[in-house]
């Protein structure tokens, strides 16, 4: 199976975003209505739009199989939830329900790294929810470490956003 990782086309963002809720939809069952309300906001937003992010997707047989996108350091990347870091950011990573285990999602963040390094930077950081266990088992084994002091609490339901960074 090829898996080409390009930029996404503007025609395509719709389809990604459907994508990315659809992805993250398996979380319904371990997280209360309202934070998902908020999750569901925040990876449908047009947060990807903004100038110097890279939205990328994963590409198999012509299909969009998944995507994330990789903020610039010093951005806005939560809201108003983090400081802005001296980093770039791996943001809404996502992978089609009926492709998972494919080595798509490595794929997405091994060129986020290569482009991270290709702009200089040493480090590369990300934030993921603590229920997203599958996904915090994936970054620990790409070697990225905790950073409790960004983490953050976007819907006061004692649902943490953990941060986590990697010295590339």
């Amino acid at each position: 199976m090829k898996i080409i990782v390009r930029e996404a086309k503007k025609e395509e963002l719709k389809e990604v975003r459907r994508q990315r809720v659809a992805a993250y939809e398996d979380h319904t069952k371990s997280i209360p209505a309202g934070h998902w309300e908020a999750l569901k906001k925040a990876i449908s937003s047009e947060a990807d739009q903004q100038p110097g992010v890279d939205l990328l997707v994963a590409e198999v047989e012509g299909e969009i199989m998944g995507s994330v996108a990789l903020f610039p350091a010093k951005t806005d990347a939560y809201e108003g939830f983090v400081d802005q870091l001296d980093y770039p950011e791996i943001r809404v990573l996502a992978v089609s329900p009926e492709a998972r285990g494919k080595g798509i999602a490595s794929k997405l963040i091994d060129e986020c790294i290569l482009r991270a390094k290709a702009k200089g930077f040493k480090e590369i950081g990300l934030h993921t929810g603590d229920f997203m266990k599958d996904a915090i088992a994936l970054y620990q084994k790409y070697g990225f470490e905790r950073l409790p002091q960004h983490d953050f609490e976007p819907a006061d339901d004692g649902i943490i956003v953990k941060a986590f960074r990697k010295t590339i």
